[in-house]
């Protein structure tokens, strides 16, 4: 009966969960100056899987990514002529909108990423 309950509650969580398989893009204004990154995403279940990429950055690969109810988050790291940064996300999906919030290195940068055509 246990594993009943808890395969139901699992089955209404990944029902009620945002779908945010696509492309969405977002510009960011940073201390560096704006950059325009698309996140390519899809989504099975409650597990997120797919790329990013920038002007400034080129890609990566979208690591850990999660989604439960309409709050997404994942990783990515991302790699620079002298070394490595880990990106790590999170957001909230609003329909064709997802609030989301960049943090690395005890910075964070919020912006909005919006579904593309």
């Amino acid at each position: 009966m246990k594993t009943l309950i808890m395969l139901f509650a699992l089955f209404a969580m990944t029902l009620s969960a945002a779908d945010v398989t696509g492309k969405w893009k977002a510009t960011l204004e940073t201390p560096q100056g704006k950059i325009t990154r698309t996140f390519t995403f899809k989504q099975d279940g409650t597990k997120v899987t797919g790329q990013t990429s920038s002007d400034k950055f080129g890609k990566s690969k979208v690591e850990n990514g999660t989604i439960e109810g309409d709050v997404l988050s994942f990783n990515v790291t991302v790699i620079f002529e002298v070394g490595s940064l880990k990106v790590s996300f999170t957001g909230t999906v609003q329909g064709d909108e997802i609030k989301m919030t960049a943090a690395a290195g005890g910075d964070k940068l919020d912006f909005v990423a919006r579904r593309a055509p």
